[in-house]
């Protein structure tokens, strides 16, 4: 019997392409995320820089209107959206990086944005942190500076006047508008 030299080879075997299929979804899935971390600019959301909070085109007005607010030389963004023990802020950014990054992807956000009730908490607690010997002095005895946020009365320090985002209409806004007729 004469052996042929057009062999078929054999079929693979699950064994050899279930490695092979892993290794090229992980790469993929890594490849994907490093992308779209260097596309999002990730570095730069462990610094402090308050440029970093525009990385997200939907954030233009309010880093605009803490450029006018009243805490724009005492305070950036980290300041009073963030805790500031190291454990808790780090597991707050990823918290509001995740969702943050979920809600933009998918359009799934609201607009004007809205803090949501764990930021409130953390902004209170950093209101008065700063400034808690002076609400403790206007409150007196037996009221608590948790029973009405800093932002009921104060909504328009951090990011200016909520109308107007922030005071005087400047030059960019003024050649941004349309002409009035």
């Amino acid at each position: 019997m004469v052996k042929s030299t057009d062999s078929v080879s054999a079929p693979a075997r699950p064994g050899r392409i279930l490695p092979l299929l892993l290794a090229v979804s992980i790469g993929v899935a890594v490849g994907v995320g490093v992308y779209t971390f260097r596309y999002a600019q990730g570095l730069s959301y462990f610094r402090t820089d308050p440029r970093a909070c525009v990385n997200c085109h939907i954030m233009r007005p309010e880093y605009d209107a803490w450029q006018k607010g009243s805490h724009h030389q005492v305070a950036v963004c980290i300041d009073c959206h963030l805790p500031h023990e190291f454990f808790a802020k780090y597991a707050a950014k990823a918290e509001n990086g995740w969702r943050h990054g979920e809600k933009f992807t998918t359009q799934r956000f609201v607009e004007p944005i809205v803090v949501q009730a764990r930021g409130r908490a953390i902004l209170q607690a950093n209101c008065l942190r700063c400034h808690g010997a002076l609400v403790h002095e206007i409150l007196g005895k037996g009221q608590a500076a948790d029973d009405l946020p800093c932002t009921h009365c104060h909504s328009g320090v951090g990011h200016g006047e909520k109308a107007g985002l922030g005071g005087p209409i400047g030059a960019r806004e003024l050649n941004a508008s349309p002409p009035v007729e």
